[in-house]
């Protein structure tokens, strides 16, 4: 009775071992995911308030700018473009086509937001309204903000896919639910990236 009761113990102790590793590797994907997932809340938080910036700086800029009345109609369409792409990608950041989606819906908005300031530059009236230029500086510190936050989402969708590649968690991450690697947000060119150099 004494060897079946060794082994029953070591068998014991066996599967104990290796219910707390996997528990220990659920719990960290977990937490990991959690952390990207808030990093992308901090995204989510900026580029509303960017998106609310923008019809405000439409609408100083069509006082001055009746000419240009489709430039103005290509910003706001974008910027609509670009918050239904950010609410697709708010409701699953772990989705890379809501991802891609968001990131190509701000490249346009960048695109539509640099022609409406470069041509901006040839009304000295609009350049010199202070409520253009509050706006403007508003923007610029959103933008600054969206660049710090989505350091930090990028920062946590790494950390995650780190851990979820490597071993043990490969073997267990699909079936605790965690079945591919989190995209990061990345633009496609330096111009997106960085916030709009804009001077009025």
């Amino acid at each position: 009775m004494g060897p079946t009761l060794i082994l029953l113990g070591v068998l014991l102790f066996v599967v104990i071992i290796i219910a707390v590793v996997m528990i220990g590797i659920y719990n960290k994907l977990v937490a990991l995911k959690n952390r990207y997932k808030n990093g992308f809340a901090q995204i989510d938080v900026q580029l509303k308030r960017r998106y609310d910036l923008i019809p405000n700086l439409v609408e100083t800029a069509k006082g001055y700018m009746s000419h240009e009345r489709e430039t103005l109609e290509a910003v706001i369409q974008a910027r609509n473009q670009a918050q239904t792409a950010l609410q697709a990608a708010s409701q699953d950041p772990g989705n890379s086509t809501a991802i891609q989606g968001l990131v190509g819906a701000e490249q346009v908005l960048t695109g539509a937001m640099g022609k409406l300031f470069a041509l901006s530059e040839a009304y000295p009236d609009l350049k010199a309204n202070q409520t253009m230029v509050g706006l403007q500086e508003e923007l610029t510190s959103t933008e600054n903000k969206v660049a710090f936050s989505r350091q930090g989402y990028n920062d946590g969708v790494m950390a995650y896919n780190t851990y979820r590649q490597s071993f043990p968690p490969i073997m267990f991450a699909s079936t605790f639910g965690h079945p591919s690697d989190a995209p990061m947000l990345e633009f496609d060119s330096e111009k997106i990236a960085e916030a709009p150099q804009v001077s009025f």
